[in-house]
């Protein structure tokens, strides 16, 4: 084979352990990007292709996680990871991993994390690789690594849920959940909704976002239901869509713009967190996307003509 058809047959792997550890598609494309640079221009072919391109993506992505860092503790408001439609890279024997390692909650839960224990526990807890290949990717002993892992298993099983839903149950929880939202009916969301609920935006103060997070299944419900059918006057379409191997969806204007997306986490028969991204930064790689705060003045525009023409 070709360093090329090497490359390309190694690609999805490389996007998937640099999405898990960055969060970021764009960011990962690109230190999968530069990942093929350094091997085209390497004059050796390396004994394991998989491996070496794997360690490099991996001290990329390393390095870029260290300096996105900085720039996350000054964002505005919540964080959440770029929405990833489907994740190129498959392996019926880590199936089970590789989706619970890219959802919405697992990414958070990794922000716990240093880069090194993140790529540690990524590399061999979800992709299944040897403590002698996690070695050679992250420079340090394999007995490092085994400590690394350690600490890294302990912050993560401290932040998962005790019970997850099966797929089934997801999104058939979805489904209600789209159509009360799509009516506005305040009751049908709140009987889907956990009591501790959250809903909570990621607009980055490039975007329309809360102020905080609502919480409580009632607060939560009639937010939703009182704001999404104004979305729906002003031309705004969504479709159910399974975003980070999780039941959402993808909003969009009349012109059929990215406007933003809603993640559902379910769990024990209950909606516990309601995520949505509408930070235009991180929707760009889904299509064009749409000037939300045009959507919003359109929509306080047609509540101001409600209001004056109610009888006084």
């Amino acid at each position: 084979m070709t360093k090329v058809e090497d490359f390309e047959e190694l690609r999805p792997l490389l996007f998937s352990i640099a999405y898990r550890i960055l969060g970021s598609v764009s960011e990962a494309e690109d230190a999968v990007q530069e990942t093929w640079l350094r091997f085209d221009g390497s004059e050796t072919r390396p004994t394991s292709t998989k491996a070496f391109l794997s360690a490099t993506v991996t001290r990329i992505s390393i390095d870029v996680l260290r300096s996105a860092r900085v720039r996350r503790e000054q964002y505005v408001g919540p964080w959440f990871p770029e929405p990833l439609l489907s994740d190129p890279y498959q392996d019926p024997e880590r199936s089970v991993e590789l989706a619970d390692s890219v959802s919405m909650a697992a990414l958070l839960l990794l922000e716990r994390l240093s880069p090194l224990e993140r790529a540690v526990f990524l590399l061999r807890e979800v992709f299944a690789f040897g403590f002698d290949e996690v070695a050679a990717a992250v420079g340090r002993s394999e007995a490092a690594c085994r400590q690394l892992l350690v600490r890294a298993r302990r912050h993560m099983e401290a932040g998962r849920p005790r019970f997850a839903a099966d797929r089934q149950e997801r999104q058939e929880l979805a489904a209600r959940f789209f159509d009360a939202l799509k009516n506005g009916d305040v009751g049908g969301l709140q009987n889907l909704l956990a009591a501790d609920v959250q809903l909570v935006g990621d607009g980055g103060g490039k975007a329309p976002q809360l102020a905080k997070a609502v919480m409580g299944a009632e607060n939560v419900a009639r937010l939703l239901g009182a704001f999404f059918p104004w979305l729906i006057r002003v031309g705004v379409t969504f479709e159910p869509q399974e975003i980070n191997g999780q039941p959402g969806a993808i909003f969009r204007d009349r012109d059929g713009k990215i406007l933003h997306t809603l993640v559902l986490d379910v769990l024990d028969g209950q909606i516990q967190t309601v995520r949505g991204v509408n930070n235009p930064d991180k929707l760009g790689h889904l299509g064009p996307v749409a000037d939300i705060w045009a959507i919003d003045r359109e929509m306080k525009e047609a509540r101001r003509r409600m209001n004056r023409a109610r009888p006084r």
